[in-house]
């Protein structure tokens, strides 16, 4: 089973490749959708990313309330781990 660390530090390397942000001013509670140069089709290519990193499929309704890479990190676990039941 993969760690939470291992699942954030994964979403923080892809964050840091679709958006440019250096993954040292990514902090795990930061609003994503706040950030400057982050947009929706930048936020839905790091999503397409995690899906193939993680081999999983995020809900409509879950990609739609991120917000930080903690909720991020809280989504693929949770899939992870349904998906290992």
């Amino acid at each position: 089973m993969t760690s939470t660390a291992d699942i954030l530090r994964t979403v923080t390397e892809i964050a840091t490749a679709e958006t440019g942000i250096p993954s040292a001013e990514l902090r795990p509670d930061a609003d994503l959708r706040g950030m400057e140069g982050v947009d929706s089709v930048r936020v839905l290519r790091m999503v397409a990313r995690i899906e193939r990193a993680f081999d999983i499929e995020m809900e409509d309704e879950e990609v739609f309330g991120l917000s930080s890479l903690n909720d991020v990190v809280t989504v693929v676990d949770r899939a992870l781990r349904e998906e290992a039941a």
